[in-house]
């Protein structure tokens, strides 16, 4: 009768359905800055999730994704964010991810002293990118003028992320605002000089969020909060293990096409990090509003969409600076 009941229990443990991890579908882009986030879908069985990661050009290429209900969250400058609560998409910004990122690199066959001699050039940049906002910021800073069409001091040139280094090594443009790790690598292949890391305005240090849909946020709140543990020990551990964090990167990432030095450079200059504030949300909003950036009708306030409780929670829980 014993061995009957134990094979009864063995039988019903067998077929019994295993609980089903949750599905988060992730946006991100290739960058360095954004390994943390790409690291996520490895450990995302600890917290009984499947994390599926779409790589999209650029941030603003996420957001139709989002709107058309294919994306939960999403890896995004602050400026894609913004524009795209401007525009209606029902997202929350949960937490930042790494700030700074940006450099402006001109021709080594040229000198460079500031940004005041971009006067009369040609500045490479992917339209709607934090590279973007940061480039004018400064040009603003400077008093230069600046438009894609001649005539002004400065004649912007849009194109995407991938091209920039290709025009500048070719000559085709005389500086570029450009992303990590392209702009390290640009400067470490010797085509590239820094005229400045971007960082001296208004803006500061331009910040990546990571943005939840409103539905996730207010009716998947467990999945949610799960989620949020993750990202902050996927953010951690690279920040806690440098070394793995440029293995993941160099090697899942970039498929061993970035060099350790490039690697480090641009870590270096866009650090990961887990936070995000009202107050840099609403400088990066009005900064936009200045310069045309998203062309908002209406900016949005910062206040209405900036939601860090899950995040703080997650911090506490695993111990998180």
């Amino acid at each position: 009768m014993k061995k009957l009941v134990v094979a009864l229990i063995m039988t019903l443990l067998a077929v019994s359905p295993v609980l089903a991890a949750d599905l988060v579908r992730l946006g991100n882009l290739k960058f360095a800055h954004y390994g943390a986030v790409s690291y996520m879908k490895e450990i995302a069985p600890r917290y009984n999730l499947r994390i599926e990661e779409r790589v999209f050009p650029k941030g603003i290429d996420i957001m139709p994704a989002i709107i058309a209900g294919e994306i939960d969250v999403a890896a995004s400058a602050i400026d894609g964010a913004i524009a795209a609560r401007a525009s209606g998409i029902p997202i929350y910004i949960v937490a930042g991810f790494a700030k700074g990122g940006a450099r402006i690199v001109g021709r080594s066959d040229m000198k460079w002293k500031s940004v005041a001699d971009l006067k009369g050039k040609k500045v490479g940049v992917a339209r709607g990118g934090a590279q973007e906002l940061v480039l004018l910021a400064e040009l603003g800073k400077y008093n230069l003028t600046f438009s894609d069409k001649p005539g002004k001091d400065v004649q912007l040139i849009y194109m995407a992320y991938a091209d920039l280094n290709q025009a500048l090594l070719a000559r085709n443009l005389d500086a570029i605002s450009q992303s990590e790790p392209q702009s390290s690598q640009a400067i470490s292949k010797g085509f590239g000089v820094e005229i400045i890391k971007p960082y001296d305005t208004p803006l500061g240090e331009p910040l990546r969020t990571l943005v939840m849909t409103e539905s996730m946020y207010k009716n998947n709140k467990d999945v949610a909060e799960r989620f949020m543990k993750c990202f902050v020990e996927a953010t951690k551990y690279f920040i806690d293990n440098p070394k793995a964090a440029e293995k993941y990167v160099r090697e899942k990432m970039f498929k061993n096409q970035l060099s350790s030095q490039d690697y480090y450079e641009a870590i270096d200059n866009s650090p990961f990090t887990y936070d995000v504030t009202l107050q840099q949300v609403q400088v990066s909003t009005d900064m936009m509003a200045r310069y045309g950036i998203g062309k908002m009708a209406k900016p949005p306030v910062a206040r209405d969409y900036v939601r860090t409780d899950l995040l703080e929670k997650a911090k506490s829980a695993l111990k998180a600076k």
